[in-house]
C-alpha cells in the first residue's frame, strides 16, 4: 500500500550504514514502523526485530504479517480457505444487519450521506468481511494470530479500491476506475521465519522499556498529522463505532497527535527519544521537507554522539505529490551516530 514517508527506495541504504558503520548488530528497533516495509525488510535479512507505530492499523499490518513466522493453519474453523470465504461473502449470506455496516453507512453515497470514498458494493463487502472476522474472534474460532492476519489482508487491500489520489484526506469527486473492481484479499507474501514482536504505544512510553543494538527511527517530518491521512483504515482496523464529524467524516484523534509534526516540540521530542533509546547505534531518516533543519537535527544527535561517529548521508529522490502534479525534487537524509 502507499503510504507517507514510505521508506523502499531506502532500504539499501539503510542496509550498508549497518554493514559499514556497526559492529555485531542483531536487534533492531523500528520505532515507528508505519507500512511495515523496513521491519519485514530486516526481519527477512535475519535480524530480530521489535517494531512499533501509534497508529492501530499500522500496528496490525505488521502484527498480521511480519511478527508471523508461518501462514496460520484456522484449525478451530473448519472452514477450507477463510480468504475465499470471506472473498465470496454477501450481505445476504453473511446475516449481517446492514444499519451495522458502518462503512456503508458513513463513506458510500446513499441517502444519508454523499461520501465517495467507496462504491456501496465494496463499502458492504468491508463491512461484512470485518464484522466476520470479529465474531470467528469473539467465539473462539480463530485465534491471536489467525486474526491479525486476517486483518491485515483486509486493511492491505482496501486502498485498491478506495476513490482517493493516496491517502484519506479527501476523497474524489467523481469515480475513480479502481473503485470499480470488487474488493479482493489477497494473502500476503512477505512472512518468513524469525523473530519480530510488534507494539502499538506512544514511542515516549515503549522506548524506555525496551533495548536493542540500533534504533531506526523514521518520525514524521512535517506539520502533517499522519491519521487524518488514514482515519478511514484506523476505524476499519479498530472498528468501534466512532463519533465522525466534517466532510470526510474524521474520527477524533486528538490523542493520536504527534509531537514531532508541531514545531513547537519537534526538538524536545527527538532529545525525548534519543535518550530514551536503550541502544549503541541510531539511524534516523529525516528529508529537507521537515521541521527541523539539517544543521539543527545534526546538533542533537552530535548532543549524544560518540565523538566522530556521526554522519548525515543526503540521497536525492523524486516525489510525486499526486498524479496530477509534477515531481519535484526532495533530499533524503540518513543521520547515523553510535550513542554515547
Amino acid at each position: 500500500m502507499r503510504y507517507i514517508g514510505g521508506k523502499s527506495a531506502l532500504l539499501n541504504d539503510i542496509e550498508n550504514i549497518i554493514a559499514n558503520s556497526t559492529d555485531n548488530v542483531t536487534k533492531i528497533i523500528d520505532i515507528f514502523s508505519g507500512s511495515g516495509i523496513v521491519s519485514a525488510h530486516f526481519k527477512s535479512l535475519g535480524y530480530n526485530i521489535i517494531g512499533n507505530d501509534f497508529l492501530y492499523f499500522a500496528y496490525v499490518l505488521s502484527r498480521g504479517t511480519t511478527a508471523l513466522n508461518s501462514t496460520p493453519h484456522f484449525s478451530q474453523l473448519n472452514i477450507e480457505s477463510p480468504i475465499e470465504h470471506l472473498n465470496a461473502l454477501t450481505l445476504e449470506t453473511s446475516e449481517i444487519d446492514i444499519d451495522d455496516c458502518f462503512i456503508f453507512q458513513n463513506y458510500s453515497p446513499h441517502d444519508m450521506t454523499n461520501r465517495m470514498y467507496f462504491q456501496s458494493d465494496n463499502a458492504i463487502k468491508i463491512d461484512i468481511i470485518r464484522l466476520t472476522i470479529e465474531k470467528w474472534k469473539s467465539t473462539n474460532l480463530i485465534n491471536d494470530d489467525e486474526y491479525f492476519y486476517l486483518l491485515a489482508i483486509l486493511i492491505a487491500a482496501v486502498p485498491y479500491v478506495s476513490n482517493i489520489t493516496g491517502v484519506y484526506g479527501a476523497y474524489l469527486k467523481h469515480w475513480d476506475n479502481r473503485t470499480f473492481k470488487p474488493l479482493t484479499l489477497i494473502a500476503p507474501t512477505n512472512i518468513c521465519t524469525g523473530t519480530a514482536i510488534f507494539y502499538n504505544q506512544n514511542c515516549d512510553e515503549l522506548l524506555p522499556k525496551i533495548s536493542a543494538d540500533l534504533l531506526y527511527a523514521d518520525p514524521p517530518y512535517n506539520s502533517r498529522q499522519y491519521l487524518p491521512n488514514y482515519h478511514i483504515l484506523e476505524t476499519i482496523a479498530r472498528y468501534d463505532y466512532p463519533e465522525i464529524h466534517g466532510i470526510t467524516g474524521m474520527r477524533n484523534y486528538e490523542n493520536q497527535k504527534s509531537e514531532f509534526c508541531s514545531k513547537s516540540s519537534v526538538e524536545s521530542a527527538f532529545r525525548r527519544m534519543i535518550k530514551n533509546a536503550n541502544v549503541r547505534y541510531i539511524i534516523i531518516s529525516y528529508n529537507t521537507e521537515g521541521l527541523l533543519s539539517k544543521e539543527k537535527l545534526s546538533e542533537i544527535c552530535l548532543e549524544f554522539a560518540v565523538k566522530k561517529t556521526f554522519h548525515c548521508r543526503d540521497i536525492d529522490y523524486r516525489r510525486y505529490n499526486s498524479v496530477a502534479t509534477k515531481a519535484h525534487r526532495v533530499t533524503e537524509q540518513l543521520y547515523f551516530f553510535e550513542k554515547g
